[in-house]
């Protein structure tokens, strides 16, 4: 005979840490008010879940139909999205605040309107006033996009049904009625995804959450979120920039490589077909520091001007300071320029920069970035007819010059 029993357990939704007894603070993350209960589960006698499952099929026999993408009316996003919506698909937006993550989408909902789509903007933080006048000043008040404004996320969703895309704006606005805590609350932002993501697969609408940026550039609410969508895109740009870019970060439908340019003015976001423009903002190329890298974002080919200044310091331990690059990144480029190149850097701060607020990946620009790099360091300026390519090893071999 088999004795079945219940078992209630707590678990953390920042760390995954499992309790078996209540606690407000997490032991291993250090979290307040990120411990729930989890479904208690029915065990036997040896430890298995005595549920059943549904019987195994071989993938060969699915009968799978490619669905045709939904064009978003923005040429960048469709870019980085893989060719535009996917039926069902729910994407995670998120970015600072100030940023454009709500203009983005407003212009998103007014283009696909255009082409005969029905569009429902679904907003918890801002009044229909507030939407409305913004869309008259970026002239989006476009027939077939229609606003509703409400925390409520059960009646939200329940009236999405025959329109052909969706944006929730924000994630940490709505709440779930079947779940207990304030808006915002881990829990309640798992659940508000969760009702969203059933929500998007049983209406077949492509469905956008908003999510906010904490201080240390993360999306706000538990690492469960990113995992629940289908997509994660992350909107962002500086503060004293009108340039704009869209990365995803996820993307079960596409490539994560891909990078869309956005310029930002009085009549909204506009989409930069030539970006090189943006990070090539004409310095002299007869100073010294400065070369120019190209380097491969995607399918896209950007000339990306790089910047570097050394100056002496007095202190044991000189500072080492980079923006769009890894830090980590010029450290080993410098160790080998001095290994290597015999190019000395210990009695130097060093700073590098990447103009326009690009921010490179691409292995292709170490070689610039070393050219920039020891022209600093030597106080020499570099041709200025000539362009970088190429990695660099440990061994200081293995770029090309062109």
């Amino acid at each position: 005979m088999i004795v079945k029993k219940e078992i209630s357990r707590f678990k953390c939704s920042e760390c995954g840490y499992v309790s078996l007894t209540m606690v407000g603070k997490c032991p291993k993350c250090g979290q307040w008010g990120s411990m729930e209960e989890e479904n208690p589960a029915i065990f036997g006698k040896n430890g298995r879940i005595s549920e059943g499952c549904s019987a195994a099929f071989p993938i060969r026999g699915l009968d799978v139909e490619v669905q045709e993408r939904i064009s978003s009316g923005l040429d960048e996003l469709d870019r980085v999205l893989g060719g535009g919506w996917v039926r069902g698909g729910v994407t995670l937006l998120g970015g600072e605040p100030g940023v454009g993550k709500s203009t983005l989408l407003l212009q998103v909902c007014a283009e696909m309107a255009k082409t005969g789509k029905k569009t429902l903007y679904i907003s918890g933080e801002e009044s229909a006033s507030q939407l409305a006048l913004r869309g008259r000043r970026l002239g989006l008040l476009t027939e077939g996009l229609d606003l509703l404004c409400s925390n409520d996320l059960s009646a939200s969703v329940a009236s999405a049904e025959g329109y052909d895309f969706m944006v929730l704006d924000s994630v940490q606005a709505f709440r779930a009625d079947l779940e207990n805590g304030w808006a915002g609350s881990p829990n309640q932002v798992r659940n508000v995804a969760a009702m969203t993501v059933e929500s998007a697969k049983n209406f077949q609408i492509p469905t956008v959450l908003v999510g906010h940026i904490t201080k240390q550039g993360q999306i706000a609410g538990p690492k469960m979120l990113e995992h629940m969508v289908d997509v994660v895109l992350l909107f962002s740009g500086e503060q004293n920039s009108y340039n704009r870019s869209l990365r995803a970060e996820k993307n079960r439908f596409g490539s994560t490589e891909e990078i869309g340019i956005f310029e930002m003015s009085d009549k909204g976001l506009s989409p930069v077909s030539d970006p090189s423009r943006l990070y090539w903002n004409g310095t002299d190329l007869g100073s010294s520091g400065v070369a120019i890298a190209s380097v491969l974002e995607g399918s896209r080919s950007l000339a990306a001007e790089i910047q570097a200044l050394s100056c002496s310091t007095p202190f044991p331990y000189p500072k080492r300071t980079a923006r769009g690059i890894e830090t980590n990144r010029m450290q080993l480029l410098l160790a080998v320029l001095e290994r290597r190149c015999g190019i000395m850097s210990r009695m130097s701060d060093v700073y590098l920069n990447v103009t326009g607020g690009l921010t490179i990946r691409d292995p292709a620009a170490d070689l610039a970035i070393c050219a920039s790099l020891a022209s600093a360091l030597k106080d020499m300026a570099l041709p200025p007819d000539v362009c970088f390519i190429g990695e660099v090893g440990l061994s200081g071999g293995g770029p090309s010059r062109l």
